[in-house]
């Protein structure tokens, strides 16, 4: 995972490359879930406001939605997630972002964002 990611305390994670923010799912909540078996995305253009759900997925073990870390319209799915979520399961998997947003978040928005090591720490 990337040091520069702000996660949330539901273990979505946001990465701002070029302007445009990716949006998946921490790490350690791939762990947690056990190996992943259905991911549910978005359409492009559709938005959603900071703690809306914007995805589903589905492991052996459970479903879980997924929410949005920050307000914002979804520019690009990962068609690669969509139509095979077990890559999600790989650990040398490095491009398991869901949804790239654009996104005109404040301070406020990322106010309670985790940084990845604070994250780390927590759910130690």
């Amino acid at each position: 995972m990337d040091e520069n990611m702000l996660c949330t305390k539901t273990h979505e994670y946001i990465l701002e490359k070029d302007g445009v923010y990716e949006v998946g799912i921490t790490d350690y909540a791939i762990d947690q879930l056990g190996d992943i078996v259905f991911v549910e995305l978005p359409e492009t253009e559709a938005e959603f406001a900071k703690g809306e759900v914007f995805a589903t997925i589905e492991s052996v073990k459970a479903a879980s939605e997924i929410y949005m870390p920050i307000s914002g319209k979804v520019v690009e799915i990962n068609e690669e997630i969509a139509n095979s979520p077990e890559l999600l399961n790989d650990e040398n998997y490095a491009d398991k972002w869901l949804v790239k947003i654009d996104s005109k978040a404040d301070q406020v928005e990322l106010a309670d964002l985790l940084d990845y090591s604070d994250y780390k720490e927590e759910v130690e």
